[in-house]
């Protein structure tokens, strides 16, 4: 299995998706540094203009962390597995004396473990510079978080997890609507739900619903994979 997996990071130059994170992981975290200390998300009366609930520089960086990941992600999985079978490269690979199913799982989780080390290493960067930053300047938000705790690491690498596997929800759309253009605005649809809120009420902030989902997300994974043997290719 460790062969495929390098072998698609290979085959689908990995070095531009590295790239590709590097330069968003730069974006965000200048971004979200300006935000909390260049005062861009201050009313001109100095006030923080951000709902209920997100007063806490936690919930801007995991709101922008997870929805770029999720479609970094989603992209991915799209040119890895829904192009190859549209291109027909896929044809080449299931001539191979290896069953689909792993062939399919190795390029799954190729996709899989890279954006989880990319979004958590992410998340890490972010947090430091914030942390870092809070020591001479003041920020706009609230700092809610101990870089020193072991709670904080656990949290943020599960938290991680949740928002790669989601991806496996828009590859199962994909595959099944034939579109690597579906696997992409599957994505920003879970973002919507995900993420956003109605009135008071957020999806973001309950601790019973990212274990669901990140259940549900490999539940469609293994619906994706589950008649590769006997399915026609796209």
């Amino acid at each position: 299995m460790l062969k495929l997996i390098k072998l698609e990071w290979k085959k689908n130059n990995i070095g531009k998706y590295v790239r590709n994170a590097c330069i968003l992981a730069a974006f965000l975290c200048l971004f979200l540094f300006a935000l909390a200390f260049l005062g861009i998300a201050e009313d001109p009366d100095g006030t923080l203009d951000a709902a209920e609930g997100m007063n806490v520089i936690s919930a801007p960086i995991e709101l922008f962390t997870s929805m770029s990941f999720l479609v970094f992600t989603s992209v991915m999985l799209a040119s890895f597995i829904v192009s190859a079978y549209k291109n027909k490269t896929m044809n080449l690979m299931f001539s191979y004396p290896i069953k689909r199913q792993k062939i399919l799982v190795s390029q799954m989780i190729a996709v899989w473990f890279f954006n989880l080390m990319a979004l958590t290493v992410t998340k890490l960067l972010i947090y430091a510079c914030i942390y870092t930053g809070s020591k001479s300047m003041k920020s706009s938000f609230i700092i809610d978080f101990q870089m020193g705790s072991l709670a904080f690491y656990i949290q943020l690498l599960m938290k991680s997890v949740v928002i790669v596997s989601m991806s496996f929800i828009a590859l199962f759309v994909g595959m099944k609507m034939k579109s690597s253009k579906a696997t992409i605005v599957t994505s920003f649809i879970l973002i919507f739900l995900t993420q956003a809120n109605v009135g008071d009420f957020s999806l973001a902030g309950n601790g019973v619903f990212p274990v669901i989902l990140t259940g549900v997300s490999f539940v469609f994974a293994a619906l994706s994979v589950v008649h590769a043997e006997t399915k026609d290719l796209l």
